[in-house]
């Protein structure tokens, strides 16, 4: 049984990895600051809405509260992907677009069980992942035509380690480091469609700027964890959870460079104005409060709240676009019938919902952007590993005030496998 687990981990891992595409799906609203970011949470916890800060597991990783790795007492490790589709509407046309991506591989293990739990991980941090076309006519030039186009693509990746002490039976703490690495990249092109008054003839001056953003630092987050068992109801317990993202000046190098193509696409001249030129940012920070109640093992409800000032930041580019504070809510519901039940295997299922509300940190058309949604999950049992399954519906930005808004769904599924390592053996 343990080759066969070991055979179809391994076998999901290399899948994973040749499936990764490393995009979201196409969106106009990656176009702003880093692109879409992704956040900290596994499958089982988009099956509760994202909410995870204050509600612990024995059997997945802790990944949104670093204190609450103190729960791992046996060695986890957990493989995700996200498939998504959006539909794109502007108020006279829609466009389909959907992608899948890698979404996580953590591991977990004990240090000292119930003291000490590390945890490393690479996942995605942010993606972009757009094309916007816009045609116009020169002032006083009913000739010539004008068709700007600008293309987004490329990410950010983090890898992280993070760890969890507990320092009191009702309090833990724990710290996270995360290294930010990857590039963005965006090419914005104007084809000029001029009439030649000498002999009639259409030419086409296409410059093509392409400008691209290298970043490599890193962040630090802190997470603090408290618990009280009900003395009324000895099963009965609930939690507080807060974590802080610092603010983090990250170095980056840009490279911008102008390019002359013809209309098969070759380059017949190119310019480079900036190679590599060191610049720097600045990631604000965040923080985020959970609330959870419930009996361990078999229902738990919880809440989150995140807010984010992204009023000082000022882009890749140096470039300031419109920002405001942005912060996003979830609550979720978890329930397990009977997780050792013998007898009837939908009992031992974990079954998962909840809502979430998002107000992002910039302003699109002088409007703040909105998105509303809703999830469902599973953890479907294997022995002491599972199959976790979560769905997202939403909504994302409005017609009326945006110009544009998104339908989207987003499948979640991952794999986590338990097992005990680093175990000295006492029989043969």
């Amino acid at each position: 049984m343990l080759h066969i687990k070991r055979s179809f981990l391994l076998c999901f891992a290399i899948f994973a990895a040749n499936f990764a595409s490393g995009q979201v799906a196409n969106s106009p609203f990656s176009t702003f600051g880093l692109g879409d970011t992704y956040g900290n949470g596994l499958a089982q916890h988009q099956g509760m809405a994202g909410a995870g800060i204050s509600n612990p597991s024995s059997w997945y990783i802790n990944n949104q509260n670093p204190a609450l790795l103190t729960y791992n007492y046996v060695t986890t490790f957990q493989a995700g992907m996200i498939l998504e589709n959006r539909t794109i509407n502007d108020g006279s046309s829609t466009l389909k677009t959907g992608t899948g991506n890698l979404n996580y591989l953590v591991v977990a293990f004990p240090v000292k069980s119930g003291k000490w739990t590390t945890s490393l991980g690479l996942m995605p941090f942010s993606s972009a992942n757009y094309k916007l076309t816009t045609t116009g006519k020169v002032l006083n030039d009913v000739t010539t035509t004008v068709t700007s186009q600008q293309t987004g693509s490329g990410g950010l990746n983090q890898f992280y380690w993070a760890n969890g002490v507990r320092v009191h039976k009702n309090v833990a703490v724990g710290l996270r480091a995360n290294y930010l690495f990857g590039s963005i990249n965006s090419e914005k092109t104007e084809t000029i469609n001029f009439l030649n008054p000498s002999d009639s003839r259409v030419i086409i001056y296409d410059p093509l700027l392409i400008d691209k953003s290298y970043v490599k630092d890193f962040t630090f987050s802190t997470g603090v964890y408290f618990h009280k068992d009900s003395i009324t109801k000895k099963n009965f317990r609930v939690g507080a959870g807060f974590v802080y993202d610092f603010s983090s000046k990250l170095n980056a190098s840009r490279t911008l460079r102008i390019e002359q193509r013809s209309i098969r696409g070759t380059i017949v001249d190119s310019t480079t104005l900036i190679n590599k030129e060191p610049s720097s940012f600045t990631l604000p920070q965040s923080f985020g409060i959970g609330l959870s109640a419930g009996i361990p093992g078999r229902w738990t409800v919880a809440g989150d709240l995140s807010i984010s000032d992204y009023t000082v930041f000022n882009g890749l580019n140096g470039v300031k676009t419109p920002t405001t504070k942005g912060f996003r809510s979830g609550l979720g519901f978890e329930y397990i019938p009977n997780q050792t039940s013998a007898s009837n295997y939908l009992r031992r299922i974990t079954y998962r919902t909840g809502v979430s509300y998002e107000r992002y940190p910039y302003l699109v058309n002088g409007n703040e952007v909105k998105d509303l949604g809703i999830n469902f999950g599973l953890s479907l049992p294997v022995g002491i590993s599972t199959l976790d399954l979560s769905l997202k519906i939403g909504k994302r930005g409005s017609i009326t005030q945006n110009s544009i808004d998104e339908n989207y769904f987003k499948l979640y599924f991952g794999m986590t496998f338990n097992d005990r390592w680093f175990i000295k053996r006492k029989f043969d």
